[in-house]
């Protein structure tokens, strides 16, 4: 009879335990306690990890909600949008709107590693990012929120859906239509979940270079936009010539760029909204008795903007969840699906 009692052995039966849990998930609805039996320290062991990587990165909570947002809008909450590129299919990392932009992969990385040292193979890429998108935001100074939670990794990606994703220099309709098309047709979730604008940071290519160019060329009519404030666009010149490098960063909301609060919409009450997209929620002809009236409230408001958020969060996480173990996994490595898949 072999023996099994040395440290390297037990060793080796653990990590094959850990890998076969990495290979199986149960089908179940979402639900906030999904992880209290089979890894009741998951909530803390995000935010822990989170924590220290903002000590040498302030952008990071905003860089995670972006996550968050660019997955769910892509086939669902699956973690897609974590997948490097395989046979079969290339990464949704390359898609225009996330190459160069899309960051924090490292620090998804280091929380999967944390959860697969306190409980292999139980805790879902998916389900990291909704928890790095709500810790994000209430260490930022915004709301908190209970996270539904249960879902599994897809195994596919899809370039052409990311391509598509919510762009900078879009109208309303546009915006409407691609929020509605993935199940958020409520304006109020369009409109808040602009919000995560109040935090983060945009390149100057999303303001100055076509087809987003709202500081010379806008809509090919050699002018600014109109509904630019004179003054920002003075100041967002200087940063983004024009013929610049197109990779300077600037902030999203000029006034607290590193707090979550409701000071996107008194931006965009005076014209200062950074983004084509931003701005359209209020000063779009559109927009008038539509998201105009919802853009007033939340800058009247934090409370509301806050209760809003955090509705909007659950309702934008309940995208078209991986349930059925058929059809997704937990993720051993977030960038890869597992072996057998």
């Amino acid at each position: 009879m072999m023996a099994s009692s040395t440290p390297y052995a037990a060793a080796a039966v653990l990590a094959v335990m850990a890998a076969a849990l990495c290979l199986h998930g149960a089908a179940a609805q979402l639900v906030e306690d999904y992880y209290d039996d089979t890894c009741p320290d998951a909530y803390d062991i995000v935010k822990q990890t989170l924590i220290e990587a903002h000590q040498s990165d302030t952008r990071i909570y905003a860089s995670l909600l972006r996550l968050h947002f660019h997955d769910c809008f892509v086939q669902g909450c699956d973690g897609s949008i974590l997948l490097d590129n395989m046979t079969g299919f290339q990464t949704e990392k390359e898609a225009v709107p996330n190459m160069g932009s899309a960051r924090g992969f490292p620090v998804v990385d280091a929380v999967k590693a944390a959860l697969e040292d306190a409980c292999p193979g139980v805790v879902s890429c998916a389900d990291i990012l909704a928890l790095a998108a709500e810790i994000s935001v209430e260490l930022s100074g915004g709301p908190k929120w209970g996270v539904l939670l249960g879902r599994l990794d897809g195994l596919t990606s899809s370039i052409a859906g990311a391509n598509n994703l919510p762009a900078p220099f879009e109208n309303l309709t546009v915006l409407e239509r691609k929020f509605s098309d993935v199940g958020l047709k409520d304006l109020v979730d369009l409109v808040a979940l602009s919000g995560a604008h109040t935090f983060g940071r945009v390149q100057c290519a999303n303001i100055a270079d076509p087809p987003a160019d709202r500081l010379y060329n806008f809509s090919g009519t050699n002018m600014p936009d109109p509904t630019l404030n004179s003054a920002y666009r003075a100041f967002l010149s200087q940063r983004c010539p024009r013929n610049g490098n197109s990779s300077v960063l600037n902030d999203l909301d000029p006034t607290t760029p590193d707090t979550f609060d409701k000071n996107y919409y008194t931006n965009l009450e005076v014209n200062r909204g950074i983004l084509t997209s931003d701005q359209e929620l209020k000063s779009s002809p559109l927009a008038q008795g539509r998201t105009a009236p919802i853009v007033d409230r939340f800058a009247q408001s934090q409370d509301a903007f806050f209760a809003s958020f955090a509705q909007s969060m659950i309702n934008m996480g309940n995208i078209a969840p991986v349930t059925d173990p058929s059809m997704g996994e937990v993720r051993c490595d977030c960038k890869m699906v597992n072996d057998d898949s």
